[in-house]
């Protein structure tokens, strides 16, 4: 059982439900009376949504690992999973059961708001999830956006689920500032999440050049990645920075939130990678920004003390 908890990485799909229930919990219900915001969903159809999410992604997951076994067996052979604890053979069950589940149950929960178009968001991750680890995770550039849109998406899904069938039923236009704020969360898991793909290549460039990939730091080298990497890691820096002067410079328990939890952690990420040259540092420079996003996601717990 524990290595199965370890091929769909438990401690990242327990992250994925605590920030989707933040969302519900902390961003959506307490303003339903102050802020006039109508939800969608039931607790039910709230923790499919969550478990829909979580078998999308556990799917993910495991093929990811399945085709990661050659480079793996380099870059981290301690952790091989797959070919080791977990035969391929059972891996691609559990893969083929979880994205039947996970779709499956999507499709329901679409039918079940009387919104079954909705059913392409799930179709969509789980097909993006099979061709970024089979296709595209090998080539320049796109897997790393690829995976963090699906990342994003997995944010932004509890806003389509819960806000925009009650906008265009009801014509709720407080929806929207709340829509928008769960935007702006999914563009950061974006922007987070490219960082720390392009870390993780160059912390993994020797097995991925032995399996002949063509990630950003083999074809550019070791030294022009880095560079990039440090020129990326300013994006939410500054992206951060410019939200809290034009959005939430009213908002001082935010303010000083972002600044000692978000913005100071990612100055010292962006000093880290400049500096960086072993694959021990990149690997601390991916846990840092993994931190990164997990107290950016947290502040939204802060949302019903200072939105009243």
């Amino acid at each position: 059982m524990i290595h199965f908890l370890n091929l769909i990485r438990w401690k990242n799909l327990v992250m994925i439900a605590l920030v989707q229930i933040l969302i519900r919990y902390a961003l959506l219900l307490p303003f339903s009376a102050s802020q006039g915001v109508t939800t969608t969903l039931s607790t039910f159809t709230f923790a499919l949504l969550v478990f829909v999410t979580l078998c999308i992604a556990a799917g993910g997951y495991i093929i990811n690992d399945i085709y990661d076994v050659d480079t793996d067996k380099v870059n981290k052979p301690n952790k091989v999973i797959i070919d080791k604890h977990i035969s391929e053979k059972d891996g691609y069950t559990y893969f083929m059961l979880l994205n039947v589940i996970g779709v499956g149950l999507g499709f329901y929960l679409s039918h079940l708001i009387n919104y079954s178009s909705l059913f392409v968001v799930f179709f969509i991750s789980s097909a993006l999830l099979y061709i970024y680890s089979t296709a595209l995770k090998q080539m320049f550039l796109i897997g790393n956006i690829v995976v963090s849109i699906v990342v994003a998406l997995s944010i932004l899904v509890v806003g389509i689920f819960e806000l925009i069938p009650s906008m265009m039923s009801f014509k709720n236009v407080a929806n929207m500032p709340f829509l928008e704020i769960i935007r702006d969360y999914a563009i950061f898991a974006f922007l987070i999440n490219f960082v720390r793909e392009v870390v993780k290549d160059i912390e993994d460039i020797n097995g991925d050049h032995k399996v002949g990939m063509q990630t950003m730091p083999i074809v550019l080298g070791r030294d022009r990645a880095n560079k990039i990497a440090f020129v990326l890691a300013l994006i939410p820096l500054f992206a951060v920075v410019y939200y809290i002067i034009t959005t939430l410079y009213t908002q001082q328990i935010l303010v000083g939130y972002f600044l000692i939890f978000v913005v100071a952690p990612l100055i010292y990420i962006t000093l880290k990678i400049f500096n960086a040259e072993q694959q021990s540092h990149y690997k601390h420079i991916s846990l840092m920004l993994k931190l990164v996003m997990l107290t950016g996601m947290l502040s939204m717990s802060l949302y019903p003390f200072i939105l009243k």
